[in-house]
């Protein structure tokens, strides 16, 4: 098996419509990490308060899993091992309360340690407990805390398991999950080189398998198996039409997010701003040059310079006077608002800023209810004392450029932005 899956894993790769490409090369991916994390430590803080309440809906941790669940193909449906089938009376973590605070033990144990054997009997605990519904889906959560040390889940991964090691790995039960975890870490290690030490690969690879995108080689190899795998392969190859369509739009999406970031940095330097944009994204190509080209190589020290989620804000502009933050921005053109919000608080709340400093929400013009909505939702509660603003894209097309030739302060941006 070992050079038909590395032929498998080398085509898979050079795939522009695979979940490699799609997903675990994409750009705003490792942004989703920290605030996913801080999102399940207030889950932690909300059970352990007696503040979680006793229904999924309007919960930290609907808001959570929902985040998850964004992260396109991959996790798509992450929610539903979460969602409450009251006929069935589960996951048991609503109306049990011994059960809800073994699952927030669960979580703050895996978000406190860091060696995988205790990761594994965290895992090892709460399955003794037996809790009804409550199973290896919650591993889709622990990825974004170790995503070294744990595997995502769901069934396109464990038939894609099953598909290219004979294993007979079975859904909801967490001893099957562990086992499947140690062949995975053991298939990645074979394939380190090809692959990476964050798990999010070898499971996008057995999801794109177990989806049925591509056919798992056969064990034995001959000559006839070889041949019919290899047309497998090939018209897996030719049969991405629709993918290709949705990662055009997903490609159209990311332009938009580039161009509006672009505007913001090119309004900052109008009005006499340092400009910082986030730093994953300043090798972006944009027009003859790179977004971050002009900008700040470093956030002024000590205040920024060690906090990662402030790094990761989309545009920030710094008062060149007192090297504060005099606004920041987060551009919200598809996605969920809640890893915007996180870098917004930790910068608010974290870090000195300007006395007037101004946080923006930046989003299309038909995205004004959703992002009111989401900041309804009990964990952002502290996020009414920031006094975040929303900027629709049409009012920063529309004025940009009378406020770069007249303008000399952020005066103008509050006037054609909404308090939220």
């Amino acid at each position: 098996m070992h050079d038909s899956l590395g032929t498998l894993i080398d085509g898979w790769k050079a795939d522009p419509s695979s979940t490699y490409n799609t997903w675990f090369l994409w750009d705003q991916r490792v942004k989703n990490f920290r605030s996913i994390r801080r999102g399940i430590a207030q889950v932690v803080k909300d059970i352990r308060a007696g503040t979680f309440g006793n229904a999924y809906r309007g919960s930290s941790l609907e808001t959570i899993v929902g985040s998850v669940a964004e992260q396109r193909q991959i996790f798509k449906g992450a929610d539903h091992a979460f969602l409450w089938k009251p006929k069935l009376r589960i996951p048991d973590i609503y109306e049990n309360a011994s059960n809800q605070r073994a699952f927030a033990d669960l979580l703050h144990a895996c978000d406190h340690c860091d060696c995988a054997e205790d990761v594994v009997s965290a895992i090892q605990r709460i399955d003794a407990i037996g809790i009804k519904g409550l199973g290896p889906a919650v591993a889709n959560l622990l990825y974004f805390i170790h995503p070294t040390l744990v595997t995502p889940f769901n069934t396109a991964i464990v038939n894609g398991f099953n598909a290219v090691t004979g294993g007979r790995v079975k859904l909801g039960r967490w001893d099957h999950y562990l086992s499947m975890r140690e062949g995975l870490l053991r298939l990645n290690e074979q394939y380190r080189r090809q692959l990476s030490n964050d798990l999010g690969a070898i499971a996008g690879l057995m999801f794109d398998i177990g989806s049925g995108r591509y056919t798992a080689p056969p064990a034995a190899m001959d000559a006839a198996a070889a041949a019919l795998w290899r047309e497998d392969l090939q018209r897996v190859r030719l049969e991405s039409t629709a993918m290709h369509k949705e990662l055009s739009q997903a490609a159209e999406s990311d332009a938009t997010h580039t161009g509006v970031q672009a505007s913001l940095r090119d309004l900052g330097k109008a009005l006499g701003f340092d400009v910082w944009i986030a730093s994953n994204d300043r090798g972006r190509v944009h027009g003859t040059g790179l977004l971050g080209d002009g900008c700040l190589a470093q956030l002024p020290p000590p205040a920024y310079a060690g906090l990662e989620s402030v790094r990761l804000i989309d545009v920030v502009w710094i008062d060149r006077q007192t090297s504060l933050v005099a606004a920041a921005f987060e551009v919200e053109h598809t996605t969920s608002i809640y890893s915007g919000i996180v870098r917004m608080l930790d910068l608010a709340l974290g870090t000195p800023v300007a006395e007037q400093c101004a946080l923006f929400l930046v989003a299309p013009d038909n995205r004004r209810d959703k992002v009111a909505e989401q900041l309804k939702r009990p964990a952002f509660s502290r996020v009414s004392e920031l006094g975040i603003r929303y900027l629709p894209y049409s009012q920063l097309e529309l004025n940009h450029a009378s406020m770069s030739r007249f303008g000399s302060s952020i005066k103008p941006l509050l006037e054609i932005s909404q308090r939220l």
